[in-house]
């Protein structure tokens, strides 16, 4: 699973030094809402570690999905995922793999055993090996493996020298907390104002009140739109920079994602 992220670099990198590239497939699942670096360092991180690159696209991105399903994706249920991701990347593997003789590899790391359990969990129920590389001795942070990269001649995608934990969806995400988003409109302006504005499009449409964010007030949590999230930094406002959430694709499956009602 090649996420265009650093930690599937460096486990496709030592999944090729301890077996080879002869029967090494990199897939690549396409959201059709990636920063445009992510590409560059995509083909220059397949080509050195070597192997198949396969690209795969379900032809939308993500706020396509969002319409097609009526249904604005959250930390709970991601239809973007689901749509864009797990399922192009299972009928892949259906299509071209046997169970018996194929492994998974994930790039997560030794820091996120946790989301690896969970995956393990889940997809072990659907016959599939999956295996996690950087969970075991040598342990490498991150930045670790950002020097590794960069003693290869590749420069690392540029998201995380802006402080982004994740190199996918342009820097956006439904699973993103209060500072991820904040981080976005520091870095992106431009690129925060166009999923503000989807946002409001979308909550107009359906006259609801939804958002991506929820807020806590009094005790219950209400939806806090990146227009909120906006104003309040703008005012200076306190915005809770250690709330992150964070990217787990291919770890919070749900084969039910619905054509979900907007209430």
């Amino acid at each position: 699973m090649f996420s265009g992220g650093i930690g599937s670099w460096a486990c496709a990198k030592r999944v090729a030094e301890k077996y080879g590239t002869d029967d090494l497939v990199l897939l690549f699942t396409d959201t059709k809402s990636e920063d445009e670096d992510l590409y560059r360092f995509l083909y220059q991180a397949s080509a050195n570690v070597g192997g198949k690159l396969v690209v795969l696209e379900d032809g939308r991105d993500l706020w396509e999905v969002f319409w097609d399903m009526k249904f604005l994706s959250n930390s709970r249920v991601d239809n973007c995922s689901h749509y864009l991701k797990r399922l192009p990347a299972k009928k892949w593997l259906k299509e071209n793999c046997n169970k018996a003789d194929t492994v998974i590899y994930v790039g997560i790391d030794w820091t996120e055993i946790h989301r690896f359990d969970r995956l393990k969990k889940i997809k072990d129920k659907e016959g599939w090996t999956y295996e996690a590389p950087m969970t075991v001795a040598p342990y490498l942070d991150k930045n670790e493996m950002i020097e590794l990269l960069k003693a290869e001649g590749i420069e690392p995608p540029r998201l995380y020298a802006m402080g982004f934990a994740h190199n996918n969806c342009g820097g956006f995400c439904v699973k993103a907390g209060q500072g991820h988003f904040a981080n976005l409109l520091k870095q992106m302006p431009e690129r925060y104002k166009y999923h503000e504005d989807r946002e409001q499009e979308f909550r107009k449409h359906f006259d609801k009140d939804i958002a991506f964010l929820k807020k806590s007030i009094n005790g219950v949590n209400k939806p806090y739109t990146l227009r909120d999230l906006r104003l309040s930094v703008e005012a200076n406002h306190h915005v809770d920079m250690f709330d992150i959430g964070g990217c787990g694709c291919f770890v919070d499956d749900q084969d039910d994602a619905q054509s979900v009602d907007t209430e």
